[in-house]
């Protein structure tokens, strides 16, 4: 039986992104990798028969141009920043998760699920709709890492492989009428959704159409990643965190409980992916309903943005906004002539930018101090050496004292140190040479 510890994969993956010292090298490293990165996205499209110029241009026009652009764009932020949060705090304990993309599922599901079936009113019935998601996803998460308890199951394997899973379960949700498949309304067909979901268990909004509007899960999705960053940095579950995932050895030896810290920080991450779907289903990003296609990729996406991160929360607000505003410009492309998957391309090169550099500084620089030779040990100050005499060198003469003659003409011996003049010193000599 397997001993619930640190995952492997985690832990190599947060000793890469942080290698230590030369942060100046890193970053100048990153400013040349993302301009490749961006140089590499406008040949491709140049390649496809694109304009780069116009692609440009039409990313911009859908995501910064105007205030309902940037409307679109923050709606994106919220779920991407929850889902990089989440998969900061499980990277940090050690732990991989890259089963976001169902856990978001399991959160919209279960979420649904509570809105279409209490009948409560006001703003409560979208509080239990959020902890209903929150819950859900976070004891799906929590499957993997019982599963890596009981039978040593790779969490990373766990966790993608649940992801299939949670696609099936909800196309059966939705295409079951006893469970969450939309009503029949007359003779019209049935399709493979849910019922929207009441409008007192939806995020409001602040600003209108075609000004500036700044969704709830916006805000909410800020509050979280600030107070997480502040746990894990400044109190003694984060410390233990960081503990955990660079020597759990250390941490097991200090008294932590990895196994139960490990699986805590799986099911945190797995419950703020499960709140971003609940954001999907609640925030005017989607139809308000549940879909099996609802996730859009924003598990994959958001797990991009941890790594761009480099699992730091407050690092990933700015990086999901980068990521929300290539998300509601990868629409504008079509009318370029440009296929809107080409927007995955940059996104990937963008991951590949801001990654390989402290990677490879870090081995580079490993490399280096191993060629290194050893360093000479630094040699003491010399000293005069000390001459013994040689034996047949007669005694270094001594202060003359009283000598007293010895019987059968031996040589005289050397006085006992002392006051030669005191009583009990001449009482001692006498008594040797009787």
């Amino acid at each position: 039986m397997a001993t619930l510890g640190i995952d492997g994969t985690g832990q190599r993956l947060l000793r890469r992104l942080n290698p230590g010292p030369g942060g100046w090298q890193v970053g100048l490293a990153t400013v040349a990798t993302v301009g490749v990165a961006l140089g590499l996205s406008a040949l491709l499209i140049a390649v496809t028969g694109g304009s780069p110029a116009a692609s440009t241009k039409a990313l911009y026009q859908g995501s910064m141009a105007t205030p309902a652009a940037w409307s679109t764009s923050l709606l994106y932020v919220a779920p991407l920043l929850l889902v990089a949060v989440g998969a900061c705090v499980s990277a940090r304990s050690g732990f991989f998760n890259i089963g976001q993309e169902g856990q978001v599922l399991i959160g919209a599901l279960a979420g649904a699920w509570v809105a279409l079936r209490l009948a409560v009113p006001g703003p409560l019935l979208l509080a239990l709709v959020l902890l209903a998601s929150v819950v859900g996803a976070g004891v799906w998460a929590g499957l993997s890492a019982l599963m890596y308890r009981f039978r040593g199951v790779n969490v990373v394997v766990s966790t993608m492989l649940m992801t299939f899973l949670a696609q099936q379960l909800i196309s059966f949700a939705v295409n079951t009428p006893w469970l969450l498949q939309e009503s029949r309304l007359g003779r019209g067909t049935l399709s493979p959704q849910s019922n929207p979901v009441p409008e007192n268990a939806r995020l409001a909004s602040l600003g209108e159409y075609p000004n500036l509007q700044l969704n709830g899960g916006l805000v909410l999705a800020v509050v979280v990643a600030v107070v997480l960053a502040l746990v894990m940095a400044r109190t003694r579950w984060g410390f233990r965190l960081k503990m955990v995932g660079l020597n759990p050895a250390a941490a097991r030896h200090a008294g932590v409980r990895v196994g139960a810290l490990g699986g805590i920080a799986l099911a945190i991450s797995g419950a703020l992916a499960g709140l971003a779907g609940a954001l999907l289903l609640t925030s005017p990003v989607s139809t308000n309903r549940l879909q099996p296609g609802m996730s859009l990729n924003i598990g994959w996406d958001g797990l991009l943005v941890a790594l761009v991160a480099r699992n730091n929360p407050l690092l990933a607000i700015p990086v999901a906004v980068l990521f929300g505003v290539l998300r509601a410009g990868g629409s504008f492309l079509a009318a370029t002539g440009v296929p809107s998957f080409l927007v995955d391309v940059v996104k990937a090169l963008l991951v590949l930018a801001f990654v390989a550099p402290p990677v490879v500084i870090g081995m580079l620089r490993r490399r280096r101090l191993a060629d290194q030779p050893a360093a000479p040990t630094t040699p003491t100050t010399p000293t005069a050496p000390v001459t013994a005499p040689e034996p047949t060198d007669p005694p270094a003469p001594a202060t003359p004292t009283a000598s007293v003659p010895g019987p059968r003409g031996t040589a005289p011996e050397p006085a006992d140190p002392g006051d030669a003049g005191t009583a009990g010193t001449k009482d001692a000599m006498e008594g040797r040479l009787a």
